[in-house]
């Protein structure tokens, strides 16, 4: 949906959409703001109620800049609309370019034949309204939410989906510039003034244990997308991560109770009593300042000052539909409301409520404020293990 016109197809385009948006029987067509909405609103249905929907995008730019009138598209979409239920949701993705229709309540069949289905009823009211090469010039898409992705598979997050984080209509573009800019001038810093700091951890940690000073892990940042996270190693280079992964597993959906030799099973975020843990590597956690190299994950863009903590992959696996919001409308980051607001006294549950909440309200102000709390709790070391 990028096609770049000529300004003087450009100017018709708009002219061919202001009809269309007054016509009288696209009155029932939502907007594009309102549609943006729905969407939204949608989403969070779903996430409750588990039930899923497809969104179903027709591009018009190409039909239109080959000659056809504003009137003849707009009998393709009262055909579309013959088609939908009085609980579809009809309107513009983008005024009078691309048109949506939220298909609610799908069921539970497979959403690739849920989609197929569409498709076979879709082209047939195409067909009614216009020709063969008429239909060439039309663009269909289907996106089911949840996608694949949100069903645990790897991948990431259609940004299609979620057309009220585009940075072009996103209200807070401003400040996530400022946010970003923030994230540059602050990495940089603390990279060139713990210098000495770093290389101290490092000769420590070759001289203590046997195996490399930075750990690396691959980890799941916004979208979904995965990157490589850094930090100093706190654990022995050789170690089984199923104590790890089973607790994880048991936290997120819930599980409490003592464990074996691996630790405490308490209901907090981390193992209290890791036995694959090198003793200075303890001292580390204690104090966070393992976390030091993650600056240059901020530094290169995959991850923010302040923001979720990225999970592993493994982890984001056991996810619940809700729990992956917190993954979506912000990057991961060194640290945020868990760090300074419960840290591993907190169940999941609860660090990603905070983490949702801060999503939807942060300001660069709300960003300040938690880094300047942060190194008090960093100090404190309440809640680190």
């Amino acid at each position: 949906m990028s096609n770049i016109a000529s300004p003087k197809t450009s100017v018709r385009l708009e002219t061919e959409a202001t009809k269309l948006s007054n016509g009288s029987s696209s009155a029932e067509f939502l907007g594009q703001e309102l549609f943006v909405r729905m969407l939204r609103l949608e989403r969070k249905r779903t996430e409750r109620s588990q039930r899923p929907f497809v969104l179903m995008l027709l591009d018009s730019r190409l039909l239109l800049k080959a000659g056809n009138s504003g009137a003849q598209f707009e009998k393709v979409l009262c055909a579309l609309a013959h088609l939908t239920r009085e609980t579809d949701i009809k309107g513009w993705y983008e005024d009078g370019a691309v048109f949506g229709i939220i298909f609610t309540e799908i069921g539970t069949a497979d959403g690739k034949s849920v989609t197929n289905a569409l498709l076979s009823r879709v082209t047939s009211a195409l067909c009614s309204t216009l020709s063969i090469e008429q239909i060439n010039e039309i663009r269909l898409s289907f996106h089911v939410f949840p996608d694949a992705n949100h069903q645990g598979e790897k991948g990431t997050t259609d940004p299609t989906l979620y057309p009220d984080l585009d940075w072009n209509v996103d209200p807070k573009r401003g400040a996530r510039i400022v946010k970003r800019s923030m994230d540059i001038a602050g990495s940089l810093l603390a990279l060139m003034f713990l210098a000495p700091l770093f290389v101290v951890i490092g000769l420590i940690i070759k001289l203590t244990s046997r195996g490399p000073i930075l750990f690396r892990q691959e980890r799941v940042g916004q979208h979904g997308r995965t990157f490589m996270f850094v930090k100093f190693r706190s654990m022995y280079f050789t170690n089984d991560h199923t104590i790890h992964r089973e607790y994880v597993k048991r936290l997120i959906g819930g599980g409490k109770g003592a464990d074996d030799d691996g630790g405490s099973m308490s209901d907090v975020y981390k193992l209290t009593n890791d036995p694959r843990i090198t003793p200075f590597g303890r001292m580390l956690r204690k104090t966070s300042l393992d976390e030091l190299p993650q600056f240059l994950n901020v530094l290169t863009g995959s991850m923010s000052l302040v923001g979720p903590r990225p999970p592993i992959p493994y982890e984001f696996d056991c996810y619940q539909m809700w729990h992956r919001q917190r993954l979506v409308a912000v990057k991961p980051g060194i640290t945020g409301p868990w760090q300074i607001g419960g840290r591993s006294r907190t169940t999941f549950d609860e660090m990603v409520r905070m983490d949702l909440n801060y999503a939807s309200s942060w300001t660069p102000w709300t960003d300040l404020k938690i880094l300047l709390r942060t190194p008090g709790v960093v100090l404190s070391g309440e809640g680190a293990y």
